[in-house]
């Protein structure tokens, strides 16, 4: 019951990623790296957010929409794994589990 009710909260609030299970969390402009910044036409900036049957993964990897390599492509700053961090403790509390 748990995996449907993230499921259903992801699909009402992320967009869809190339695979079942997967979404994509866009980055908020405010939270761009210098790199990102510089490189406006790899935006939007995202992390994957994978559901499986038994687990729920974030990466804090800031990927690019439209390239796969580039220099702007980069670990998560502390803001930006914050951002991912509180946006799983909302979905959680959204949906009633308790870790």
């Amino acid at each position: 019951m748990e995996h449907d009710n993230l499921d259903s909260y992801l699909k009402r609030t992320l967009k869809p990623g190339p695979i079942s299970g997967v979404y994509w969390l866009v980055v908020p402009e405010e939270l761009l790296a210098l790199p990102q910044r510089e490189h406006p036409d790899c935006g939007p900036f995202y992390f994957s957010v994978i559901l499986e049957k038994s687990e729920l993964r974030v990466e804090f990897l800031v990927r690019s929409s439209h390239n796969m390599h580039c220099a702007c492509i980069a670990w998560a700053t502390p803001a930006q794994r914050q951002f991912v961090l509180d946006f799983v403790d909302n979905m959680l509390k959204a949906e009633f589990i308790s870790v």
